[in-house]
């Protein structure tokens, strides 16, 4: 009964830290031509006189939603790592995207004898989807706030979120000074927007039956092949959750921060 007691209070305890550690970032909704965007929002635990980078982390399918939760689930406690905030301080914008749309265009058909997505298509519209559009106005407003290095603008996410890093740095190439991709997939083509303006890595598990591994590896050998300032990291015997390896990537927030736009 004692060892009970110790294990429920243990619980509560780091479930308290965890959620006063998400609690750091702080709870916004902008609004556009009537389209609410959730988002959460953390400062540099140093001087926020000076200007910082400002990362944005685009989530996946299943943390979408209106709760301005949900987005931190992946990524949220990541960037708080005293390590990460002491060594590479910066503004971080955690969106979320609403049930009912997506960061970037795509079509595919589901298999229902496997379960998994097939005939996928990334239709790269002349207008971003209607949450990308209002990210972007809300991007153009932090940005003009004047806390924020502008030559230091860096987006990352995973799955559904890296193909919205795909499609925004294609759209957008001169905002980004480098993009991050676990996971993603996009029309390849978009890669001639971009190359040679936006710094990319990109992740995959060689197992990923959800994402196909194939379109990072399309965009390497583009990216590549233009001369472009490019990663891939594949691993091997990973199935969807390739975020875990990425995280763990030693040389991630140093590559990160030492993209630039001149």
């Amino acid at each position: 009964m004692r060892g009970l007691l110790f294990i429920s209070m243990m619980f509560c305890i780091c479930f308290t830290a965890s959620a006063q550690d998400l609690s750091a970032y702080s709870k916004h909704v902008f609004t556009d031509h009537g389209i609410e965007l959730p988002y959460r929002f953390l400062s540099p635990a140093s001087d926020t006189a000076k200007k910082y980078p400002l990362i944005i982390f685009l989530h996946g399918a299943f943390e979408k939603g209106n709760d301005n939760e949900a987005q931190l689930n992946i990524g949220g406690r990541f960037f708080m790592r005293d390590s990460i905030r002491k060594n590479y301080p910066a503004y971080i914008l955690f969106p979320q995207c609403p049930q009912d749309d997506v960061w970037a265009y795509f079509e595919n058909k589901i298999d229902f004898t496997t379960g998994f997505a097939t005939d996928w298509n990334f239709p790269f519209r002349k207008q971003p989807t209607d949450i990308t559009a209002t990210l972007k106005k809300l991007l153009d407003n932090l940005l003009a706030g004047g806390s924020i290095d502008t030559s230091r603008v860096y987006i990352a996410g995973l799955s559904q979120g890296g193909m919205g890093v795909l499609d925004l740095i294609a759209r957008y190439p001169g905002m980004f000074a480098a993009g991050i991709s676990i996971c993603g997939g996009g029309d390849p083509a978009t890669t001639k927007l971009f190359a040679g303006k936006t710094a990319l890595w990109l992740f995959h598990g060689d197992k990923d039956q959800v994402v196909p591994t194939t379109f990072s590896q399309q965009y390497y050998k583009r990216l590549k092949k233009a001369g472009a300032n490019v990663r891939y990291s594949e691993y091997p015997g990973v199935e969807h959750n390739s975020w875990v390896n990425a995280f763990a990537e030693p040389d991630l927030m140093h590559w990160l921060f030492a993209q630039k736009k001149l």
